[in-house]
């Protein structure tokens, strides 16, 4: 957070080069949760771009009240969110990453992980948006309550609650339609 607080003071006073620390630090975590949330490389990646240029920008509103790495989170989303409105552009299924899945040279185990996979994809894309990004802020992105809370700009126990929500549709959709997740549909 210091170095951030560094290269944050760098830019203002002038330094322009001092904001390519800050592109380096979070272009893939931030270009992961745009994908997931577009679904398209090229429109993740134009996202992520117009991002970086509207945080250069509003830098001198970072109030250091909470992190940096949240405050940045909730002007990439909330500018991703104004462009989906703007475009009417949907947001589409959480994709799982099938090059993640652990190798395993067993035929049967890769296509019962892959399988998984597309369950869980499936799953996720059942919810509402609100409830879809509360999971994937969580479990991909693997943000705590406070960091989401701040994020989406819900309180805490409103990030709590959408969250215990989304896992109980996920489980009564297990439970409706079968399928592999017996943490889900044991009520874990």
């Amino acid at each position: 957070m210091e170095e951030e607080l560094k290269w944050i003071q760098e830019v203002l006073t002038g330094n322009k080069q001092a904001y390519s620390h800050i592109i380096d630090k979070y272009k893939n975590l931030l270009y992961a949760t745009v994908l997931r949330m577009t679904k398209n490389p090229q429109i993740a990646q134009d996202l992520v771009q117009e991002a970086f240029i509207k945080v250069y920008h509003q830098l001198g509103k970072f109030d250091h009240k909470g992190s940096f790495s949240s405050w940045i989170y909730r002007v990439t989303i909330n500018h991703c969110m104004d462009e989906f409105r703007k475009k009417s552009y949907q947001l589409k299924q959480v994709q799982i990453n099938e090059e993640r899945v652990e190798d395993s040279n067993h035929p049967e185990i890769i296509l019962l992980k892959k399988e998984k996979s597309r369950q869980l994809e499936r799953l996720i894309s059942t919810l509402p948006e609100d409830e879809r990004l509360i999971i994937l802020l969580r479990y991909v992105n693997e943000l705590s309550y406070e960091e989401i809370s701040e994020l989406v700009e819900v309180p805490l126990s409103g990030v709590r609650n959408k969250l215990h929500r989304a896992k109980k549709k996920m489980r009564e959709t297990i439970n409706r339609e079968g399928g592999y997740f017996y943490e889900l549909s044991e009520g874990r």
